[in-house]
């Protein structure tokens, strides 16, 4: 089908953005996997093509790329006088979107992601799909999905060590898919609390800190005012903001603004990622 998007969308400035590990570059565009589903899309001239039909589109991608928020709206909000830094950032970056992500799968990335850069993290979360992910087939060929916590509880240190090569991490991958697998944590439950609740609740679990839980809730549960603090934003805050960086000028977007920033900064260094 060819869909046509009006506001701030491009493809490549969100597969590039460190939030999403299952977008794979094909034939022009991107195939990615979401929820038990598959689509390939590409741009085409002022629209795109998706391999899906229109009632998909409308019920699993058009909310997973969050298409009824206005991204434009949201850099219209940053003044370039007040905050020039902000403001190249976001022109530079116009396109990115915050998607609506799995929550679950979102836990299990962010550990994962912890210390390593994007093609590290992409191919970790790649093996474990092949390790524990259903097989289906879809309009765009055979996928894995992302496993479910009694999938993930299932595998060994060898696993996790080995083919899904998780270093340290494997310990908290397969904790917390324990503790998700027997009821005593359930990513569904942080929905109804606030943010602190829900960021103290992610920091009770093995192996996320305040970064990996501002990214789970940022992309996981479109909580759009968490800032994650990495290598990259711990630098544009001291070389751009020695005086602070202003989140109440941002709210309730300073996670939209932490993606302009943190993916300008990258694209300025013109090097791999550093590892955080």
């Amino acid at each position: 089908m060819i869909v046509q998007i009006q506001d701030d969308f491009d493809l490549d400035r969100i597969a590039g953005s460190g939030q999403c590990f299952r977008w794979e570059k094909q034939d022009g565009g991107y195939r990615i996997v979401h929820r038990g589903h598959c689509l390939w899309i590409r741009p085409e001239k002022d629209r795109f093509r998706a391999d899906c039909t229109e009632e998909e589109y409308a019920n699993v991608w058009h909310p997973y790329f969050d298409l009824d928020t206005s991204y434009a709206g949201i850099r219209g909000k940053v003044d370039p006088a007040a905050d020039p830094y902000l403001a190249k950032a976001a022109d530079a970056q116009q396109g990115i979107r915050i998607l609506r992500q799995d929550p679950w799968e979102m836990v299990i990335s962010f550990i994962i992601s912890q210390n390593r850069n994007i093609p590290m993290i992409r191919r970790s979360i790649e093996a474990l799909c092949a390790c524990a992910g259903e097989l289906r087939e879809g309009r765009s060929g055979t996928f894995r999905t992302f496993p479910g916590p009694e999938a993930v509880a299932r595998l060994d240190r060898d696993t996790l060590m080995g083919p899904c090569a998780l270093g340290y991490r494997w310990k908290y991958v397969q904790e917390v898919s324990r503790l998700t697998a027997d009821g005593h944590f359930s990513p569904e439950q942080l929905s109804a609390l606030s943010d602190e609740e829900a960021m103290e609740v992610l920091r009770a679990l093995p192996g996320i800190g305040p970064k990996v839980a501002s990214c789970i809730l940022l992309f996981g549960f479109h909580r759009l005012d968490f800032f994650p603090v990495d290598v990259w934003i711990r630098r544009v805050l001291a070389e751009q903001y020695p005086q602070g960086y202003d989140r109440e000028r941002y709210a309730p977007y300073n996670g939209v603004c932490q993606q302009y920033l943190f993916a300008y900064s990258r694209s300025q260094a013109g090097k791999k990622p550093e590892k955080d």
